[in-house]
């Protein structure tokens, strides 16, 4: 399965949410896409509502689906609440990291800069989005890329404060990854626990 490269608008009014961020679209028109999208709808069965809210986090992170299936697996064989680790696991992604630094105004904007080699851990170049950030790793710019427009773009006025697990360095322009987040501190609106039942009937 290829990553969806379609319009966001129409995945963003499928969920009812800004999940690729703020959108022009989805504020005018905060229905479904399609004919009757603007229609009411028939109650969505339990397994639906739960199918859902899996293709929600998958969409929301930049994740396929055989990568998010095993993300899951090994969230269950880790010790902690599997939905909570979950989202743990998706946050410290290397796409993750640099987008909720402010280094790119998106999830995808970000991949393509790891992608591009644009981004450092711990000094070190390093171009897989996947890469799972550790507690007391440093994600930076790398110094020849510090001066792009995309970068600069994003980083003005970004609020450095807003994520209590990441210390921004402006020094380096990036930041130490301190811990893993606390469920209360990812402000995403996935129900987590609706994932894990999903997995647990198949």
């Amino acid at each position: 399965m290829a990553r969806y490269l379609g319009p966001k608008s129409k995945i963003a009014r499928r969920f009812g949410e800004p999940i690729f961020g703020a959108d022009k679209v989805l504020s005018r028109r905060n229905f479904p896409p399609g004919q009757h999208g603007n229609n009411r709808r028939r109650k969505m069965s339990e397994y639906a509502v739960m199918l859902a809210e899996k293709q929600k986090a998958k969409y929301t992170y930049g994740v396929l689906e055989r990568q998010f299936r095993n993300m899951f697996e090994k969230a269950a064989k880790a010790e902690g609440i599997t939905g909570e680790v979950l989202l743990q696991n998706l946050e410290s992604r290397l796409d993750n990291v640099v987008f909720r630094l402010g280094i790119a105004p998106t999830r995808a904007a970000a991949r393509q800069l790891v992608g591009h080699k644009h981004i450092t851990v711990d000094g070190q170049v390093v171009n897989i989005p996947s890469y799972a950030v550790k507690p007391g790793q440093v994600v930076a710019v790398r110094e020849k890329s510090k001066s792009l427009e995309v970068i600069e773009a994003a980083l003005a006025g970004f609020n450095h404060s807003k994520y209590p697990w990441i210390e921004w360095d402006e020094n380096v322009k990036g930041g130490k990854f301190l811990h893993k987040p606390e469920r209360a501190d990812i402000p995403e609106n996935i129900k987590e626990q609706l994932i894990v039942e999903l997995y647990s009937k198949n």
